[in-house]
């Protein structure tokens, strides 16, 4: 009967380790290699990265009027609110009746507290409320019924919350820049 020996001492590497390392290090990249495509397609498109912020001149919006600027495909209301709305609307800060509680002053931005930047969309199903219009000389969504006060706060309808202020600043005296 003969035996067999192993020339190898314990601990030490052999081929056989080796091709299984190799091997392995090359089926993690394979895999690596095979998603990527999926997940880079999840990133955003070039297109949209380029609209990721806008920069508008608030100065040609004249008091007591709105423009509607259009932003990553969404609109955008930016209203240049007189006194006398501004006046209404911090008395309105404490109202009772205020589906989603904020004061003017969170909505807005120190030293520009007449401009108010918000996204033009009901924010109960999607639709885009009416300029000046409503029992409270905001916005009025006609498709269901919603009622915004001039600060762009839910007053009255489905609407669960108010309309949304996006992420904005004012860069060089009157130009915003959203996003």
């Amino acid at each position: 009967m003969t035996e067999t020996v192993d020339h190898s001492q314990e601990g030490e590497a052999t081929r056989r380790d080796f091709i299984h390392i190799a091997a392995g290090a090359a089926a993690v990249g394979a895999g690596v290699m095979a998603a990527w495509p999926l997940i880079n397609q999840m990133n955003p498109a070039a297109d949209t990265l380029a609209l990721s912020t806008i920069e508008f001149d608030t100065s040609k919006v004249m008091e007591g009027m709105q423009v509607v600027i259009k932003w990553q495909g969404k609109p955008v209301f930016v209203r240049n609110r007189t006194a006398a709305e501004l006046q209404r609307v911090k008395a309105d800060d404490r109202a009772s009746d205020l589906k989603e509680p904020q004061t003017d002053a969170e909505r807005t931005k120190p030293g520009h507290e007449n401009m108010l930047v918000v996204i033009g969309s009901c924010t109960h199903l999607g639709c885009v409320p009416t300029f000046n219009a409503g029992d409270f000389g905001g916005w009025f969504c006609p498709c269901h019924g919603s009622h915004y006060d001039a600060s762009g706060r839910i007053r009255k309808g489905p609407a669960p919350l108010n309309l949304v202020v996006p992420d904005y600043e004012f860069t060089a005296g009157s130009t915003v820049r959203i996003g």
